[in-house]
């Protein structure tokens, strides 16, 4: 329980910089490519925030960062795929212009946060426990 608000914040924070890449590059790249290069930002983010308050008390020392970068990566991909899968059917619907891709990044995020918090406690931030 006491991982969730901060879990909550780094992901409030994930999803300001996943938008603000994805609305900085969609006319570029268009909305799918856009996505991936926005997620990617997104996870460092999150990772970082993450480290530092919700898993503080079980994050690596800074010689298993790498690792533990990785785990947490690869850990995302579960919620990350129930999140595209959202932001995918939203964007199938909506137009790409405007604010409709933000309004599918954010219904995206909230469908994928439960999976994500799972699995970071589960096989991300295992260093001291």
């Amino acid at each position: 329980m006491k991982r969730i608000l901060p879990f909550g914040i780094a992901g409030i924070a994930g999803f300001f910089m996943d938008a603000s890449v994805l609305m900085a590059i969609v006319d570029a790249i268009g909305p799918f490519w856009a996505r991936v290069v926005s997620f990617a930002f997104a996870v460092l983010t999150t990772w970082l925030i993450n480290r530092n308050f919700a898993f503080a008390d079980c994050a690596a020392e800074a010689d298993g960062m790498g690792r533990e970068f990785t785990r947490y990566f690869a850990a995302m991909i579960p919620g990350s795929l129930v999140n595209w899968l959202v932001y995918g059917a939203m964007m199938l619907q909506l137009p790409s212009n405007g604010g409709f891709p933000l309004l599918a990044v954010a219904m995206g995020s909230v469908a994928g946060m439960a999976t994500n918090l799972a699995m970071a406690q589960r096989f991300a931030f295992t260093a001291r426990r």
